[in-house]
């Protein structure tokens, strides 16, 4: 089994006594190209001060890649690694790093090593986009899971049978994820926690200089209300209706009738509250999504305009435009090529091109 060359157990000023602690737990880091960094070291520092407040060595980790080369991070900064993926034991918890939907896919050996480390008894995780690599891997199926809220949108488009959720990490069984960056810290707070207590878990978190609130494990995003700077529930929840239909956007009539308004009380509700007509919210909204899916994923722009409710190639080119200062075509270096004419696939519903 690949492990550090030594434990870290740093010195520092502050001091919390475990009196009976376990076996040192192994955590084995799995970096994937463009791995985010703020997420990988929001997840070891709080190991790293669980040994330094004991001064016993709780925790130790290794950081493998899948050739045991360094490592480019999506910052662009190179990250050493103590060597390749290799065979562990099951005690051992594998946590992959991964990079964004559109790089490099795994290799069919690390997707294999994942695989088979769970299906022995081994716990696996995935940190901001790992879930991407553990889905590639087959462990999802039926699971609860998460990852970072920016990538969901092109997750779903890739993986259409399984469906995040919008917490900040979840444990499932030996399956854990977490949304990235600050959830990281949660997920090993939460741990940490499990391990040697609340109390102990709360000083690291205060270490960190965090509230200890990994066990509330919030949603990833602030509420709508908060989102739009209102608390006004009406609004709130049509813009909610709005988030959910954006494959087959409802027409302005059809969108009042669902929430239970006039056409006329909307329209004052969002010209007052966000001073834009709802029509225009409602189509924002769905080219958000679509630059969402051109950053992240391989789809094709016919698929990704049906995918945002655009039901003619040309009018979702000239809208994408307008809000955005380019056409999708050259948004993103995939997307140069012109793509063959082929209609858009039927999104099992109309479309309003609002």
């Amino acid at each position: 089994m690949l492990v550090a060359d030594e434990t870290l157990v740093p010195q520092g000023a502050a001091y919390y006594p475990v009196a009976e602690p376990a076996p040192t737990r192994h955590y084995a880091f799995l970096l994937m190209a463009d791995f985010t960094l703020l997420a990988f070291s929001a997840a070891i520092e709080p190991l790293r001060i669980a040994n330094q407040l004991s001064q016993r060595p709780l925790y130790r980790w290794s950081v493998l890649s899948e050739d045991g080369q360094p490592v480019r991070s999506s910052s662009g900064v190179h990250v050493a690694v103590d060597g390749p993926i290799l065979p562990m034991g099951r005690d051992t918890v594998v946590f992959v790093c991964s990079g964004t939907l559109g790089g490099r896919k795994p290799a069919r050996a690390t997707l294999g090593f994942l695989n088979r480390h769970h299906r022995l008894g081994g716990t696996v995780g995935g940190i901001c986009t790992g879930a991407v690599t553990l889905a590639h891997a087959g462990l999802l199926s039926g699971r609860s899971f998460t990852l970072h809220w920016e990538n969901q949108p092109g997750f779903v488009e890739l993986f259409d049978d399984l469906v995040p959720t919008q917490r900040r990490f979840e444990v499932d069984g030996r399956i854990l994820t977490c949304g990235g960056g600050a959830a990281a810290t949660d997920l090993a707070l939460s741990i940490i926690a499990r391990d040697l207590g609340r109390d102990f878990a709360t000083v690291v978190a205060d270490m960190c200089l965090m509230r200890d609130d990994a066990g509330a494990n919030l949603s990833q995003r602030t509420s709508l209300g908060m989102v739009l700077q209102t608390r006004n529930p009406r609004l709130i929840a049509i813009v909610r209706l709005m988030t959910d239909t954006l494959e087959t956007p409802l027409s302005m009539p059809a969108l009042a009738d669902a929430a239970g308004y006039t056409t006329r009380h909307i329209e004052r509700l969002f010209q007052r509250s966000l001073g834009v007509a709802p029509a225009r919210f409602y189509q924002n909204l769905r080219l958000d999504h679509a630059r969402n899916l051109l950053t992240e994923t391989d789809l094709s722009l016919f698929d990704i305009a049906a995918a945002c409710g655009f039901n003619c190639k040309s009018y979702f080119a000239k809208a994408f435009k307008r809000r955005f200062g380019r056409p999708p075509s050259r948004f993103n270096d995939r997307h140069q090529a012109a793509a063959p004419d082929r209609p858009p696939a039927v999104t099992g519903g109309r479309s309003h091109d609002n």
